[in-house]
Parts: C-alpha cells; sequence; structure tokens
C-alpha cells in the first residue's frame, strides 16, 4: 500500500492524520456490487462503520444504500444524497424523534428489535398519517464466534427479539394498522471470518421465515445483517475481501422463494483497509525488559485496540525495508495505561520523528475520535 512517493507526501503533513486509498476503495466497492449483482442482492452501508462524507460519497455513487443506526446518521445518509427507498434504520433503542426523523424521510424499513417499539412506532405513524415499512429483527441464537462485545445473535445479548416472543410479535403486527410487515432481519456480530457461522445463519433464518409463512405472514424482505470480517494480520495481502465466497452462500443455503428480496448491511468488509492512521514517534524509551514508542496519535484518534483489545498491523515508514529487529510497546500519549496500539511489536530500530502507520482503520477508527485529554480534531488525506 506504501511507497516512498506516499511517505515523501506524508512528510508535508501535520500528524496525526486518517489516509484514505479511495483507489482501493473503488475496486472493493466494484468488487462486492460485482458479486452481489449475480444474485441480485441489495446492498446497504453501515453508517456505523465510517461517516466520513467524501467516504460516503464514494459509496453513494455506486448505488449501495444506508444502513443507519441513529437519527443523525439518518440526517447524514439525507444530507450525502442516499436514496430513503435505500435506507433502512436499525438500534435497540430508537427514540420517538429518530422514528419521527425515518419517517419524514420516508425510509425503506425500519428494523425493529422488541414488540414494545412496535406499538411506538405503529403510534407516532398514526400521529403522522403514515404506514411505517418493518422488519422484525430476530435474534436466532447463533454464536459468531468473535469478540464478546461485537457479539449480537446470542440470546444473552440486548439485540433482537428472541424467538420465544415472536407468537407476541405476530399479534402485535395484526393491531398495528400503521405498521406494514415486510419481512424479517437478523445480525449475529462483527468481524466474522468463518464462513460456517454464516450457514448456520441461514438455517436460522429459513426456520424464522418458515414460521411467520405458516402462520399467513407472507417475507418479501429477508435481511441478513453483516458481519463479514477482514484480515488485520496481512492488510496487503487481503485488501480485498471474497466477496464471491460470501454470498454464494446464502445463495446456496436460504432458502429464497420468487418474489423475495435478500439485503445486506455491510460496514467493515467494504471501508476498513482502505484507510491507515499516520503517527509520528515523539519519544523512545528504553527500558530494561521494555522499549516504549511513543505515537502522537492515541486512543482518541483510534478506539479499538483499547475498547476490544483489537489487533491493527504497525509499520514504520520511514524505516521501509529495514530489518525487522527490535521489539516494542507501540503507546499514545493519552494519560491510560491502555492507551497502547501494540505490544513486543518486531519493528525496525526506531527513533523520534519515525512516521508510523497503523493499518486497516477505515472502520470504527475515525468514527470513534474522542476528544479525550481535550485532544484536538484530526484531518484526513485522501489518495488514489
Amino acid at each position: 500500500m506504501f511507497n516512498a512517493n506516499i511517505v515523501a507526501d506524508f512528510v508535508q503533513q501535520q500528524t496525526p492524520f486518517y489516509y484514505y486509498d479511495l483507489g482501493l476503495l473503488k475496486n472493493t466497492l466494484t468488487a462486492c456490487n460485482t458479486a452481489a449483482s449475480k444474485y441480485n442482492f441489495h446492498i446497504h452501508f453501515a453508517l456505523k462503520s465510517n461517516f466520513n462524507k467524501t467516504i460516503l460519497a464514494l459509496i453513494r455513487d455506486n448505488g449501495f444504500g444506508a444502513d443507519c443506526v441513529s437519527g443523525g446518521e439518518l440526517i447524514r445518509a439525507n444530507e450525502i444524497g442516499f436514496e430513503a427507498k435505500k435506507t433502512v434504520f436499525a438500534g435497540v433503542g430508537k427514540s420517538d424523534s429518530e422514528i419521527n426523523i425515518a419517517l419524514d424521510l420516508g425510509i425503506f424499513c425500519f428494523n425493529v428489535e422488541s414488540v414494545q417499539e412496535l406499538f411506538v412506532i405503529n403510534e407516532l405513524a398514526q400521529a403522522k398519517g403514515k404506514t411505517a415499512d418493518v422488519a422484525i429483527r430476530v435474534n436466532p441464537n447463533v454464536n459468531a464466534y468473535t469478540h464478546q462485545y461485537i457479539t449480537t445473535g446470542l440470546d444473552e445479548n440486548k439485540f433482537g427479539i428472541n424467538m420465544w416472543e415472536l407468537p407476541a410479535v405476530a399479534d402485535a403486527l395484526k393491531t398495528c394498522k400503521n405498521i406494514k410487515f415486510l419481512g424479517i432481519h437478523f445480525h449475529i456480530g462483527s468481524q466474522i471470518t468463518n464462513m460456517n457461522v454464516f450457514k448456520s445463519l441461514c438455517t436460522k433464518v429459513n426456520e424464522v421465515q418458515n414460521w411467520f409463512e405458516e402462520r399467513g405472514m407472507p417475507v418479501k424482505v429477508i435481511n441478513v445483517g453483516g458481519g463479514l470480517g477482514v484480515n488485520y494480520h496481512q492488510p496487503d495481502d487481503e485488501a480485498i475481501v471474497d466477496f464471491e465466497a460470501y454470498f454464494k452462500i446464502f445463495n446456496d443455503f436460504l432458502e429464497i422463494k420468487p418474489g423475495k428480496e435478500v439485503h445486506f448491511e455491510l460496514g467493515r468488509a467494504l471501508v476498513a483497509q482502505c484507510s491507515s492512521l499516520i503517527t509520528k514517534v515523539l519519544y523512545i524509551k528504553n527500558g530494561k525488559t521494555k522499549n516504549f514508542a511513543i505515537l502522537d496519535a492515541g486512543m482518541t484518534e483510534l478506539m479499538r485496540p483499547a475498547l476490544y483489545q483489537a489487533y491493527h498491523q504497525i509499520e514504520n515508514l520511514t524505516k521501509l525495508g529495514a530489518t525487522l529487529d527490535t521489539k516494542y510497546d507501540v503507546v499514545g500519549p493519552i494519560c491510560e495505561s491502555s492507551d497502547c496500539f501494540g505490544k513486543e511489536v518486531i519493528l525496525p530500530e526506531t527513533h523520534r520523528g519515525d512516521l508510523m502507520a497503523i493499518r486497516t482503520t477505515g472502520a470504527y477508527g475515525e468514527v470513534m475520535i474522542s476528544v479525550y485529554n481535550l485532544r484536538p480534531t484530526i484531518n484526513c488525506v485522501y489518495g488514489e
């Protein structure tokens, strides 16, 4: 991804900053569209992973819809120009004001996560003289085998409606006159790299689809969410995920009857690899048992390692091609011991002023920036 010319350009920039490779993003979007179009699948981009306006405009121009989980994301998607009829709204705690925003925009679908939410949406839609299209988010109790903080499809998670609640859902849908039942929705977690997990999901989707249709409630939309993971350890070797294999699983294992639509909500798989956090070494501290490389970026600029103990490949751009011979704990300047990007990272001998790249930060990087310690806002740089 990086070469001497790109690094030379970075020297002129104030660090830290997010670097976006728009060429890679375009290629990724094309690969996704090509694979999904074989089966006429519909893709909504998950704004929670990245709401950078430049990135969103490119995704919009490639024909993707929007997957939103807040009123703010609904407003951003509308501002960028995503079609309302390609916009879905999920979230376990939708406020009345957020629901009203979605109703006013005329979005494609609410992904409803509780029986109580059904009644609230119905009441607010009735007050506006509108009908809200909904999909029922079902918790299928499928283990995604990913980090506990990004697993969302187990009985112990707060998301979705449990299988044993479905009779109450069916009864509620019959009484809510300002609600139109479109279909069913699932999302079992993020950063899923074991494709067998998606096969297990398909089995549950088929079961739930049949449950509704046996009760005279046709399912038009099957939304299987997202969750497709990326390669954080070898970002250059696998810069674009295998969309072909991913979509083929759903085509092969879902019961897709005539007239049904299959929808996806992809985020990380589309944008993660196109960005790196570029930062500079402030100090090197050599101890008896540890060497520390202290950067000018911290957990305020990239939260994932502190929050999820997430791995990101770290590279010394100033020493491209040099021998990797020294171990460092790569840390930030924030007054927290959790402000650490990686322990025992093998790098070339590193010095004050060296430029560093923290890779695969296009998803859940820029969106999670905070101003803790009153840190200044950082910029974004774009390249082709």
